[in-house]
């Protein structure tokens, strides 16, 4: 089905169906059309349509909005949301050749493709990886179960992680159980965590993540800081292994966190800083680099250094924000809101980092979902 765009008028076409826009809704969606298919994100969208002016961007958020209902009348045009990253306008054939693109049946091309998003997601470009999932259609390759969900999860698609029936809720269950660990009570959190250890709910793999690494930071923020550094024990011994080698860096953090919350003194904290910075110099991932700014910055706040505490937390922040990851910009916000309310900390930072979780809960959707996320999860445990 062929779209016409008809500039004069600012009016879109598709067959006898036609739709008057305004100025900028129709710039914004001849610019997707010469590059339909693409994904691109608010700020390119920002750039392209909005040279000369200083929106934000929400602006582009508003125009999609518009468009998507205005272009409801035409069925065959759809302006898709590639989520945690932009947005992507496709037009359906009313009448489909059943031919599959020849790069999809290419095992190498596949196996390449695959690896390239697996190396995006060790060095912790989430951006990279939302971008190259989103070029599905263009490239000729198709998503793994393990990536589709694993997308989905780094962009923040909470709703899709609740509600898709494309994989099964086995293969979701850990994301959705990250989901809800990065809002609320520590302690409640860590219940739950327990049983779905004790049942052995999930895969191997992410048993074993779960038990080892994600839960040292819930027994430290639940006030039971004692366990996570036994539990501590356990996971260096199973990181000598091979395989876990990219789980190092993760867990010094972690460690450097606990450590914090148990009262440490900065003697013991410096040795474990500098063994860090050696490691995220050999092994420079974005999300870990971000998370360790982050700790850096509550342990300034521990010393009262609230400038310097400032800076830390925002430039973590900040780089978590580059790296795309929505879920560990949640938790670190997660983090640093928990930690600004167990120890003595300047209100204005108390009240501002608040302020960011509210924000960032607000966006990923995780207040509104949080019940159906819980019913889901006590599902799950008498299900599986």
């Amino acid at each position: 089905m062929r779209l016409e765009l008809h500039e004069g008028e600012y009016k879109v076409s598709e067959g006898d169906a036609a739709v008057v826009l305004l100025p900028k809704e129709f710039a914004l969606l001849q610019f997707l059309n010469r590059n339909r298919g693409l994904a691109f994100s608010r700020e390119q969208l920002l750039d392209q349509v909005w040279p000369l002016e200083y929106p934000v961007e929400r602006t582009v958020d508003d125009h999609i909005y518009r468009l998507r209902k205005k272009l409801a009348e035409l069925k065959h045009v759809q302006i898709k949301t590639i989520r945690g990253f932009g947005y992507s306008l496709s037009i359906r054939d009313a009448n489909p050749v059943n031919i599959r693109i020849p790069a999809v049946q290419d095992t190498e091309l596949q196996e390449t493709l695959l690896g390239v998003l697996g190396k995006y997601h060790l060095y912790g470009q989430g951006r990279s990886m939302l971008t190259l999932a989103g070029q599905q259609d263009i490239l000729g390759y198709e998503l793994d179960p393990f990536y589709l969900v694993c997308t989905h999860f780094v962009g923040g698609d909470l709703q899709w992680l609740l509600d898709t029936d494309e994989v099964g809720l086995g293969e979701r269950l850990y994301y959705l159980l990250l989901f809800y660990i990065f809002s609320g009570d520590p302690s409640t959190k860590l219940a739950l965590c327990e049983q779905v250890l004790a049942k052995h709910l999930l895969s191997g793999p992410q048993h074993t993540e779960l038990k080892i690494l994600n839960i040292l930071d819930l027994y430290a923020l639940a006030g039971e800081p004692d366990k996570a550094l036994e539990r501590l024990k356990l996971t260096y011994k199973v990181i000598a292994g091979p395989g876990y080698e990219n789980f190092i860096p993760v867990t010094a953090i972690s460690e450097l966190f606990v450590h914090l919350i148990a009262g440490t003194a900065d003697e013991q904290l410096e040795q474990l800083a500098r063994r860090i910075d050696g490691l995220l110099l050999a092994q420079p991932f974005l999300r870990e680099i971000g998370s360790y700014h982050a700790v850096k910055g509550m342990w300034h706040v521990r010393r009262g250094a609230w400038k310097e505490a400032e800076e830390l937390l925002d430039e973590g922040l900040q780089v978590l924000e580059m790296s795309g990851f929505v879920p560990m910009q949640l938790y670190a916000l997660h983090r640093i809101v928990h930690y600004c309310n167990s120890v003595p900390c300047k209100e204005a930072l108390r009240r501002k980092y608040k302020g960011l979780l509210e924000e960032a809960l607000e966006r990923v959707g995780l207040n509104r979902l949080l019940q159906p996320l819980e019913e889901r999860l006590h599902d799950a445990l008498l299900a599986l």
